[in-house]
């Protein structure tokens, strides 16, 4: 199964930069949204998390929340284990 990863970030976010690098270290595509001052993008992600910090992680539709690696190395290895 393809993974689709979406990182919501913001500007000058240190743990922003730690979820990318740990995705490219994977060698994982992902697709990155600057949540900035857009409220559409802050609307999508309350009504999908309840949170408006950064990061957020989508990964088919399962989101991580802050730098966590380690849920994020789960639901990787799940989804991976179906392709």
């Amino acid at each position: 199964m393809k993974l689709d990863i979406t990182i919501y970030s913001t500007s000058n976010c240190g743990y922003c930069e730690l979820m990318k690098s740990f995705l490219q270290d994977q060698n994982l595509p992902y697709k990155e949204v600057h949540i900035g001052n857009d409220p559409d993008v802050a609307q999508f992600l309350m009504q999908k998390t309840g949170r408006l910090g950064a990061p957020q992680t989508s990964i088919n539709g399962e989101w991580v929340l802050g730098y966590d690696p380690n849920t994020a190395s789960r639901i990787i290895n799940r989804f991976k284990r179906f392709s």
